[in-house]
């Protein structure tokens, strides 16, 4: 069985030779095992990009590979006037801030003048566009996507490793759409206020995602990560999140799992997509509810105290229609815990998740920048002490 069968396999709820193992990492991490490889190369070129994804694979022996970026533009340096290197950041130069690249993190916006957010008074709702042309990836970094070349990533990872690995792609709830739109604050603020104009504006949001995760369920991956990471406790209540969160993630894993069948097959290749949610923190309260969104699996699922579940209960509740991809602290197991807490803590997590199918092991959220190589490293041998299935 190799790498991506296992994956599969796992997704499937079928039983593998052993528990795969593959993380989501933070790209401050991933520039840390990539000390050759400029950050702003890293973020910008589709080929520089490919290829650390590929060699981070390899250091860590990892089943599968997560696309968090796609859309690569070949122009991106229009987009600035200027850029300086300076004490170890590069830092580029744009209309209203600039983007300091280091190797700790993701790139930092810096505004020239105080950011001032749009009030929802002011949006005019079928001004958003049906197809996105950014991925939201933080609070004033945007990710900007070339439309007629939105998916080069894939053929380019699919060439180089083809059928041996597993390879997902990532799209963004809308509920992060509109907290970018409007700001953290005001667009919670919204949500109490102008609960049916937030509807609107998420709906919209959701015909582009749903347009893209269409487009993207024709590459050449096997599974959709919905990154969601404020839909958690820690953000909005049980309520809100089904009030402002389910309908509309349950629209494009509909669109996704209707467009490519999980166990479709084209000319004897597995074509079909899985789809699976990555909210952060607390989402014990909401489980239940996850579940009714038709999603085939969950990321995460925060262990104390980052969040608030525990792998056994979680198991007994999905059963078997959900799988898990998690769920290891990434900050005081990996980063802060020694060799001999990192042995225990995942050889425990191993045990329980390998329980009738259906885990992946992975960090619950992304690999912090600062985690040792030889920390991530062990990952892969544990699971082969510990995960498999035959013994």
């Amino acid at each position: 069985m190799n790498p991506r069968q296992r994956v599969l396999s796992t997704m499937n709820f079928e039983i593998p030779d052993r528990v795969p193992v593959m993380c989501q990492m933070s790209i401050g991490h991933m520039l840390q095992q990539l000390p050759e490889v400029s950050p702003v190369d890293f973020w910008f070129n589709v080929n520089t990009f490919a290829d650390g994804l590929i060699k981070l694979r390899e250091i860590y022996s990892f089943d599968g590979i997560l696309v968090s970026l796609h859309g690569h533009r070949k122009n991106w340096e229009a987009d600035f006037h200027k850029r300086t290197i300076e004490n170890g950041h590069d830092t580029l130069y744009g209309v209203d801030r600039k983007y300091i690249f280091t190797r700790e993190d993701l790139p930092f916006p810096e505004f020239y003048e105080e950011r001032k957010y749009i009030s929802i008074a002011d949006i005019n709702v079928e001004s958003i566009p049906t197809e996105l042309d950014y991925i939201p990836v933080s609070g004033g970094l945007h990710f900007k996507i070339d439309l007629k070349n939105k998916f080069e990533i894939f053929d380019l990872l699919y060439d180089k490793v083809g059928d041996e690995y597993s390879i997902h792609g990532e799209v963004t709830s809308p509920f992060d759409y509109l907290l970018d739109l409007l700001g953290y604050e005001n667009a919670l603020v919204a949500l109490i206020e102008e609960p049916e104009k937030c509807k609107a504006i998420l709906q919209k949001f959701t015909n582009g995602v749903v347009h893209l995760s269409k487009e993207m369920c024709e590459q050449k991956i096997d599974a959709i990560k919905i990154s969601s990471p404020f839909a958690g406790a820690g953000f909005i209540s049980p309520e809100f999140y089904r009030e402002f969160v389910l309908p509309y993630e349950s629209q494009f894993i509909k669109a996704i799992k209707e467009t490519c069948p999980p166990h479709l097959y084209r000319g004897g290749r597995r074509e079909g997509k899985h789809v699976y949610i990555h909210t952060c923190g607390a989402i014990n309260d909401r489980l239940e509810m996850m579940i009714e969104s038709g999603t085939s699996g969950f990321e995460c699922l925060d262990p104390k105290p980052l969040g608030d579940v525990d792998l056994v209960d979680a198991k007994k509740r999905l059963g078997q229609k959900a799988f898990i991809k998690g769920n290891i602290d990434s900050v005081n197991t990996l980063l802060y815990g020694d060799e001999e807490k990192i042995i225990n803590d995942v050889k425990e997590i191993i045990e329980v998740g390998k329980q009738n199918g259906g885990f992946i092991l992975s960090t619950a959220c992304s690999i912090a920048p600062m985690v040792k190589r030889e920390n991530i490293q062990l990952l892969s041998k544990l699971v082969k002490e510990y995960g498999n299935y035959s013994s």
